[in-house]
């Protein structure tokens, strides 16, 4: 399947989501995985941060869980901050973890077909090779260039 998400696809699923698991998100607030998954909170989303090696830390509010099966509870998406080849056995946790799973996202520069295809054949959405938190800022209207409006053409010009 191609990585060309219509709008309304994105849109459909950044609106309906409300619990996000981020897996590899990071402590450190330079890196992509904390401040996406920042980003998200302060947008309303609960998020759930999972990274083994913080278990137990408090990141943003949130207390980090070891692995997506010590979460308490349902998550609507689990967004996945790990290479491509360590996506397939994160991709089982969450299937098995949460039977109500609506969205699997792979960030930026991840791609895995294999696990796509096993969530989609479950009948879980799937992203690949984005950033929920671009998409979100792209398709409700806070991406700015430049620090300008672009939405806004000049008279000017």
């Amino acid at each position: 399947m191609s990585n060309d998400y219509s709008d309304a696809y994105l849109r459909d699923i950044l609106t309906r989501t409300r619990r996000v698991a981020v897996v590899g998100v990071s402590m450190n607030p330079v890196r992509p995985s904390y401040y996406v998954a920042r980003y998200l909170s302060l947008k309303g989303f609960e998020v759930v941060p999972v990274n083994p090696g913080h278990a137990g830390e408090t990141v943003f509010g949130a207390r980090v869980v070891a692995s997506l099966s010590k979460i308490e509870g349902g998550v609507d998406m689990v967004d996945i901050f790990r290479r491509p080849e360590h996506v397939p056995p994160i991709v089982d946790e969450a299937l098995e973890a949460f039977p109500d799973l609506q969205t699997i996202w792979m960030q930026i520069g991840v791609v895995n077909e294999e696990a796509a295809e096993k969530a989609r054949a479950r009948g879980v959405d799937v992203v690949m090779d984005r950033c929920p938190k671009i998409e979100y800022q792209r398709l409700f209207g806070e991406l700015r260039m430049g620090g300008f409006n672009t939405g806004v053409i000049s008279s000017k010009l």
